[in-house]
This record gives C-alpha cells, sequence and structure tokens, in this order.
C-alpha cells in the first residue's frame, strides 16, 4: 500500500470539553504519513489556548468567525495540503487503527471519492449511532436514513453490516474523502450551514460517477445529538430547507415535478402533526423553510462544476420507494425489513 498524505480536520467551536477527551485518541492514531488540523470557528471559550498548551503537535487554523460546518470547511481546506481529508467532529472517539483499513480500500479503488467507518454510539457502544451509523442511504422523496438507523431507532450492531459497501452518502462525523474530487467539486455547498451538506456532496460525487463506500473494518464512536430536540427550532429548519434544496439541485427535472410536491406534502404532513400536539415552533420552521428555499433559488452562485443529472434509482444506496410509508404505516424498523435483502 502506497503512504498517502491524510489530513485529519476537526471543525471547532467552543469544544474544548471535546478536544481534550478526545484528541488524544487521534493523535494516536498509528497511520504514520497524517497531519492533525483543529480548524476553528471562532470560539469564544478558551479552546484554542487550550490546544496550543496542550497538543503542540495539532496544527490551528483560525477563522475570523462562525461559518458553520459547510463553509467553515470548505474556507480551511483550501489551506490544507493533502491526498485525503478527513472531517472528523470534534465529539468522536477514534480506534489506534481506524485509518488503515479506509486508505487502503481507497488506494486500490481510485474512483472511490468517499468512504466512512462504522460507526457506533459512545454512551451505548452495542447500538449504531444516529449520524450515520454503518452507511447512508436516501429514499426516493429525499429522506435520509441509514444502514443500522432508520428514522430515530438505533439497530443493535451484530455484525450484520460488516461487509464493506457502496452507499450513497458517508456521515460528515467522520468522512475521508479524496482531496482531489472534493475540491474538483467544489467541496460542501456553503449555503447549507450545516445539516444535509455531506449528502448534497455525495450526490454530486455520483453525478460525477464515484462511488461512495463504508469500511465497516474501521470503527469510531461518535456522542452526537441523535434525534432533533422539538424545541430546536433552527435544526428543523435548517434539516427541512437544505432537504429540499439538495432534491432541486441534484434531481432531474422530470422528477422533480412531481417529486418536490409530493415531499412538501409530507413536510406539511409533518408540521401539522406538531401543530396539533401543541408544538407550534417546528411547525413554524417547516414552512419558513419551504419559503427560504425560495429566497435561495435567487441567492444561490454560479456552479462551480456542471453534472449531468441522473435519475435518482439510478444510483447506489437508494431505497426507491417511500421509507415514510414503510416505518410510520408497515411499521418496519430496521435498514434489512425495508431493504429486503442483505446487501454485499
Amino acid at each position: 500500500m502506497n503512504n498517502p498524505l491524510v489530513a485529519i480536520v476537526i471543525l471547532n467551536y467552543n469544544g474544548r470539553d471535546y478536544l481534550q477527551k478526545f484528541l488524544p485518541f487521534v493523535l494516536a492514531s498509528t497511520y504514520g504519513n497524517k497531519k492533525v488540523y483543529v480548524a476553528d470557528n471562532a470560539s469564544t471559550d478558551d479552546s484554542l489556548a487550550f490546544v496550543k498548551q496542550q497538543f503542540s503537535a495539532v496544527e490551528i487554523i483560525s477563522l475570523d468567525k462562525n461559518y458553520g460546518f459547510a463553509e467553515g470547511y470548505n474556507r480551511v481546506l483550501t489551506q490544507v495540503q493533502a491526498d485525503y481529508f478527513v472531517l472528523l467532529n470534534s465529539d468522536v472517539e477514534v480506534q489506534a487503527g481506524w485509518i488503515e483499513p479506509i486508505i487502503d480500500l481507497m488506494e486500490h479503488d481510485k474512483n472511490i471519492a468517499a468512504c466512512q467507518p462504522k460507526i457506533l454510539s459512545y454512551n451505548n457502544r452495542e447500538l449504531f449511532e444516529y449520524a450515520g451509523a454503518c452507511g447512508g442511504w436516501i429514499d426516493a422523496y429525499g429522506f435520509a436514513f441509514s444502514r443500522g438507523r432508520v428514522f430515530d431507532i438505533l439497530e443493535k450492531d451484530e455484525g450484520q453490516y460488516d461487509t464493506i459497501t457502496d452507499t450513497f452518502w458517508a456521515s460528515g462525523a467522520a468522512m475521508f474523502v479524496r482531496a482531489e474530487v472534493y475540491q474538483k467539486l467544489g467541496g460542501l455547498d456553503s449555503y447549507f450551514f450545516a445539516h444535509m451538506e455531506e449528502i448534497d456532496l455525495c450526490w454530486r460525487m455520483q453525478l460525477a460517477g464515484y462511488s461512495i463506500k463504508c469500511c465497516p473494518q474501521s470503527v469510531v464512536y461518535h456522542i452526537g445529538g441523535g434525534t432533533l430536540p422539538k424545541g430546536n427550532t433552527r435544526k428543523v429548519f435548517l434539516n427541512f430547507r437544505n432537504n429540499l434544496i439538495m432534491m432541486v439541485k441534484n434531481l432531474p427535472w422530470y422528477e422533480k415535478i412531481w417529486k418536490l410536491p409530493f415531499r412538501i406534502l409530507l413536510d406539511i404532513v409533518f408540521a401539522l402533526k406538531n401543530l396539533f400536539e401543541g408544538q407550534a415552533a417546528p411547525c413554524r420552521a417547516v414552512f419558513k423553510a419551504h419559503f427560504a428555499v425560495i429566497g435561495w433559488r435567487f441567492a444561490r452562485k454560479k456552479k462551480v462544476y456542471k453534472l449531468r443529472k441522473k435519475p435518482l434509482k439510478s444510483l447506489t444506496g437508494v431505497y426507491n420507494s417511500s421509507i415514510v410509508w414503510a416505518h410510520f404505516v408497515k411499521h418496519k424498523t430496521s435498514f434489512l425489513q425495508i431493504v429486503k435483502k442483505k446487501l454485499v
């Protein structure tokens, strides 16, 4: 195996406690040709002073304000030279040999643009973690789920997904990306700020002819946030807005004309359900997100890389039906129940 340069880049915002807890694990990674960066989104705590004092081997890149996940990484990665970028959340515990299996896989298949490890819950290590689990999928109407996680139901890891496989998206919690492809496709969509940006990037990677993988031989443990708190209207807004924008950007026109109205209808059902349950704030956030998509149409910038749209079902990691129907109506709770077969 070659020994390409791997840049592990942790985007930080007021995460001193996480850095103190998890940076030692990252620095103990056994892969030799690596550099570790902490990219700071203008934290107001003592994160940077702490890293400078305690972890001299870590390189620091400081931003002038909080640009969020998407633009934060885009700005930082223009300053990083490496063969591979690893976008790593600050609340992830890695194992010593977590890098080698993925780099070996990507070096043997140059068509792989992004890859993720198996992501287990830090607090309950028998369970998969919400943000990516063992590889991300998407349904016909843009709803994301994972091998090991359907909506807010987390499966127990019993080795059922331990085969390396193609997926639709790789989790931004621990995402290995071929640096050349990341830059060629313009990186993450800065307009997203946070939420859905890695799914959008992986969708564009597939449209450009690349593949996305999950390599379960690499394992990490993520604290994460899991399901969206009902009171966190900012998260609700970003998820619904960005999901619709992602569909508008990447679906061919003949799918958009019927899938988008149906998806908006499902969003409205969700909003009204919250309203009837006495939760007015999430309801307002959904409608605000819909109107924000109109604003995006006028604000968006010129595309960096022209991509030919392809039918969604022609891509890998797509459940060509409704996961909402499968889960809430047919009461299927696991990935394998929904896709009906084990994929290898």
